[in-house]
């Protein structure tokens, strides 16, 4: 595999000091990004014709020490909830109130199960392309690669009727940025977690649109030590982070990305913790709750390349 590494060269400068205004819409103070990573079925497992099964950000951690080729039907199960139950629950939650944001779409997920996708798209959310499996892609050949992101755009069209036209691989090769700048129909890209506004970065000599996106934020936690261990811890640090952004809103806005997992979040308990933040936001005024692809065409509007 050839290694292409220009296109993440490290930036350790940004904005510096001085960040540009991003002028949110109606004067808002912070431009909040929930994201729904729907993953379920494109992970590692034996009926996708992997050689082990998935036990990352799962429920249970298992020994490492198992036998070569045991298949965890436990783990799959717990992957499972995620489009049969966890995603329904997350799609009521954010209707009842109104709220949408961008749901990180794998490819295989959608073609095995693309009701959960079609019905978050019914109620407004943006449908992105998370790749077309939920695998680390580092030792994937750029060929197939580069057929992978084919395959994940005409999931996505498929089950809903459009193109995805943003991006977000999670578990990337060297390639992946430039393959899917390459591809040429993607207007923003979230392969990074350096900023708390966008940039834009140039690839292969054109001008390409970064939303970066946070892990901090993320209900992953819940699934990892240290982590969350009930939907009040999650609950306490996503307020944290939103009343701090809010209060430095007053001067310079900036944006906060919320990434949940309809096996994770989907579970009631922490649906609850959601719902209760979910809440708070909506008691705050100058919340500007939008798609990434929102955030993308005011950017390109307001912050052109």
């Amino acid at each position: 595999m050839t290694r292409r590494v220009e296109t993440h060269e490290r930036d350790l400068v940004g904005y510096g000091a001085r960040p540009p205004a991003p002028k949110w819409p109606d004067g808002a103070r912070i431009a909040v990004s929930f994201v729904i990573n729907y993953e379920e079925g494109a992970e590692y497992s034996f009926p996708a014709g992997d050689e082990a099964s998935e036990t990352y950000l799962a429920e249970v951690v298992w020994g490492a020490a198992l036998p070569p080729g045991f298949r965890l039907f436990g783990a799959e199960s717990l992957y499972d909830y995620g489009a049969r139950v966890g995603a329904y629950r997350l799609q009521e939650i954010f209707a009842a109130r109104r709220m949408k944001g961008t749901v990180y779409a794998v490819g295989q997920a959608v073609e095995l199960n693309p009701a959960p996708v079609k019905a978050l798209h019914a109620s407004g959310w943006e449908i992105a392309s998370h790749h077309y499996r939920f695998i680390n892609y580092w030792g994937v050949p750029e060929t197939e690669e580069r057929a992978h992101i084919q395959k994940a755009i005409a999931a996505v069209e498929n089950a809903v009727g459009q193109r995805p036209t943003g991006f977000y691989g999670g578990r990337v090769s060297p390639n992946t940025r430039r393959l899917a700048a390459e591809e040429g129909g993607f207007l923003w890209e979230s392969d990074a977690y350096d900023d708390e506004l966008p940039y834009w970065r140039s690839v292969e000599g054109k001008p390409y649109l970064i939303i970066p996106y946070q892990l901090d934020c993320n209900d992953f936690r819940y699934a990892m030590t240290p982590g969350w261990t009930s939907g009040e811890d999650f609950f306490a640090y996503l307020k944290a982070s939103f009343d701090l952004l809010y209060e430095e809103g007053r001067r310079q806005p900036k944006m906060m990305s919320i990434g949940l997992h309809p096996r994770v979040s989907g579970r009631p308990g922490r649906a609850a913790a959601l719902a209760k933040f979910l809440d708070y936001v909506q008691s705050r005024g100058k919340a500007w709750v939008c798609t990434r692809g929102e955030i993308a065409a005011h950017w390109r509007k307001h912050r052109p390349a």
